[in-house]
């Protein structure tokens, strides 16, 4: 048995990972310096002991509404492009996976986020969304190029 390990969160009620890998840390007091004219998807960024980091918030990325009453956990997490931090609403364990039991998402899933997400692992009584982190972030030029265009029009 082969096992994947993912640092698992919640975005409203449904269960993601990442892969334990690719997460630095996890910080749950911050402060997020709002960014004029960026898009929704960006919070802001924020000062990791002198190092600037784009906030992203994950909910509005995959087009889940969100719980303002509460304040976001951030998730520091390694990319191709450097350092990100994505917004979600709470931690929860790391995840031990049969890397046997991972399925693709079935071409008929279609949604807002279903792009961003690799695949899933069926677990008791729920699933873990595994996510794409690169993906995530050509979703993020890719809107943030649309709303230049769409802005400069």
């Amino acid at each position: 048995m082969i096992a994947r390990q993912y640092c698992s969160f919640r975005l409203n009620r449904l269960l993601f990972g990442i892969d334990v890998q690719l997460v630095q840390e996890v910080l749950m007091d911050f402060e997020v310096t709002r960014v004029p004219l960026a898009s929704a998807i960006v919070r802001g960024l924020i000062n990791l002991r002198g190092q600037i980091i784009t906030a992203i918030d994950l909910r509005v990325c995959m087009g889940i509404s969100a719980d303002d009453s509460r304040r976001p956990v951030s998730m520091i997490v390694r990319t191709g492009e450097g350092m990100m931090s994505f917004q979600v609403d709470s931690m929860e364990d790391v995840v031990e996976v049969d890397a046997e039991r991972f399925e693709e998402l079935p071409g008929t899933a279609k949604g807002v986020g279903t792009e961003l997400i690799e695949g899933v692992y069926k677990m008791e009584g729920q699933l873990l969304h595994v996510l794409d982190c690169d993906r995530v972030l050509e979703v993020i030029l890719s809107r943030s190029v649309e709303n230049v265009r769409h802005g400069a029009n």
